[in-house]
């Protein structure tokens, strides 16, 4: 039987794929000899598991029980370890009457009981719902009426914060010593009461919900089912981590990119060292007595690290460190060059979202070659720039950003999801592929505005103030303006008071055109940003604009 072409170039183009992931898996050491009966063992738990958190964790314990995959600021665990504290968990979870299509609902740091909850939960087939560590009480509560869980998992820090939410069963996880515990379980004195025997397999495997960063709004509950191979090659065919590394997670874990490189750790047999909080110069110091082989980060983690003294910043060794990886918003200005100058070109960029996963990655040679660009489609994801219309616009040309992969979520879990095109998913962006078929993000789709007649996109104005020496960080917005309909706002940190408001719109002048410089600028103490980073332009709209001389940094 002879195939028919479209047939025929599917076939090709999974056959061309399988020997990519081949050869990724191969140079990143995952593909290793081992020993059949250890194999055939890892198979059967895949096979029975899933490759969600439950299936990887277990064939990680398999494959390389005594290798250390977790260091905490209470010390260091072993992938035995870890696997036997998510049964004992599992165990006591059970017999509480958490199962099969239930959820928990997570809202840690970056600890070993993150991983205990998510692995425990995966286990019994629930689902896991990540909250954000930075949300206020009102919008906690109205995440959990929404997705109603069946069980909350918090750190000690969010008992006042998780008061008031209907949720019957609560485990503490991170606990100070306060009084925050009397009333719930630990994640400890759960692990340390219950049989760390395995668990039979359960028939639903356990999806993963990922909140929307809710800079506009309240967050969405995006599941996901769980990714195949293919998604880790996603990401390893571009950035070379490697099997063993020791990776430090600075980025939250419970949003998309520090999820995926938990998820990567269960392939790679990773050394995640993880710390609660983000500090910028405890960050140098964890890379460097850690002995950090890679980071994971978002880029106000950069920005804040570059901020440090120049004595501060030689005072860390980080000559180990191979591999940085950015993601969750846009690397400004020269951030990256910046960052590269210092510790070499080690900086790989990640853009996409929480509904598509990723849609480009700009390698270090991507970003010397265009500081701006998003870089190139990985392996398996094909990237469309549309019209309105929703057709292929011309070489060059702005339009409305589309992504096709495995990853895509599959819709909101309140209902509702991203327009789709021909099986690609919109991001929710607006930008270009230039000829050297890099991507540039020129910003929202809803954020551009039109500005007597002209089309202008807050992104562009806000890398430009971004490359000013005194502009620490930039953010812009539209406003409404009785002349020209709507106008731009500009909003900026500075670290020379001498920079006046004119200094900086005609820097902006004499780098764009006319129309995109920004009626106002609004000199501020710091940006409004949320736990991964990304500025909160709702909170900027609230600004009315009347300290723009600098006189008021509130």
């Amino acid at each position: 039987m002879i195939a028919r072409p479209d047939t025929l170039g599917r076939l090709l183009a999974r056959a061309g794929a399988v020997t990519v992931s081949g050869r990724v898996l191969t140079e990143t050491g995952v593909i290793r000899p081992v020993s059949p009966w250890r194999l055939a063992r890892i198979g059967k738990v895949v096979w029975e598991w899933g490759t969600g958190a439950a299936g990887g964790f277990t064939a990680l314990a398999l494959r390389w029980p005594d290798r250390v995959v977790v260091v905490d600021e209470l010390g260091s665990l072993t992938a035995l370890e870890l696997h036997r504290r998510s049964n004992a968990l599992a165990h006591a979870w059970r017999e509480q009457g958490i199962g099969e299509g239930d959820s928990v609902a997570v809202m840690c740091r970056n600890h070993r009981y993150f991983l205990d909850a998510s692995i425990a939960a995966a286990k019994l087939g629930a689902d896991v719902l990540y909250l954000n560590t930075a949300f206020a009480g009102p919008q906690l509560v109205e995440v959990l009426e929404r997705e109603a869980p069946s069980a909350l998992v918090y750190d000690e820090e969010f008992a006042a914060l998780v008061a008031s939410a209907h949720v019957e069963r609560r485990v503490v996880a991170w606990t100070d010593g306060g009084t925050g515990t009397s009333d719930a379980d630990t994640v400890e004195e759960l692990v340390r009461g219950w049989p760390t025997t395995d668990l039979a397999p359960p028939e639903h495997h356990s999806r993963v919900v990922i909140l929307t960063s809710g800079t506009t709004g309240t967050p969405k509950g995006a599941p996901r089912n769980e990714a195949g191979i293919d998604a880790a090659v996603t990401i390893l065919e571009r950035i070379p981590l490697r099997s063993g590394h020791r990776l430090h997670v600075a980025a939250p874990m419970f949003h998309t990119w520090g999820f995926a490189h938990l998820a990567l750790s269960m392939l790679l047999g990773t050394t995640m060292v993880l710390r609660r909080r983000f500090d910028p110069e405890d960050c140098l110091r964890t890379l460097q007595d850690e002995r950090c082989d890679a980071v994971v980060v978002i880029p106000v983690m950069l920005q804040r690290i570059l901020a440090l003294p120049s004595d501060v910043l030689d005072r860390y060794d980080l000559s180990r460190l191979e591999v940085v990886t950015s993601s969750g918003s846009a690397l400004a200005g020269d951030l990256a060059s910046t960052w590269m100058d210092r510790y070499g070109d080690n900086l790989y960029s990640t853009y996409g979202s929480t509904e598509v996963a990723y849609a480009s990655i700009a390698t270090p040679a991507d970003l010397r070659a265009s500081a701006g660009t998003a870089g190139r489609p990985p392996v398996g994801t094909q990237v469309r720039i549309v019209d309105e219309q929703g057709q292929t616009v011309a070489e060059g040309a702005s339009g409305r950003i589309f992504v096709g992969n495995t990853l895509l979520f599959e819709g909101y879990s309140g209902g509702g999801r991203k327009e789709v095109i021909d099986g690609l998913m919109a991001t929710g962006d607006v930008g270009r592929i230039e000829g050297d078929g890099r991507l540039y993000v020129e910003g929202r789709d809803d954020d551009m505005i039109v500005s007597g007649g002209e089309n202008v996109f807050p992104q562009e104005v806000e890398d430009c103030l971004s490359r000013h020496p005194a502009v620490v960080e930039a953010a812009a917005i539209g406003v409404d303006d009785a002349t020209f309909g709507r106008r731009l706002r500009a909003f900026v940190v500075i670290s020379d008071d001498a920079v006046s408001e004119d200094v900086l719109k005609d820097w902006v002048k004499e780098n764009l055109a006319r129309y995109q410089v920004p009626r106002e600028i609004v000199v501020l103490d710091e940006l409004p940003r949320n736990a991964t980073g990304k500025i909160l332009k709702r909170r900027l709209a609230e600004d009315d604009g009347t300290h723009n001389d600098g006189s008021d940094r509130g």
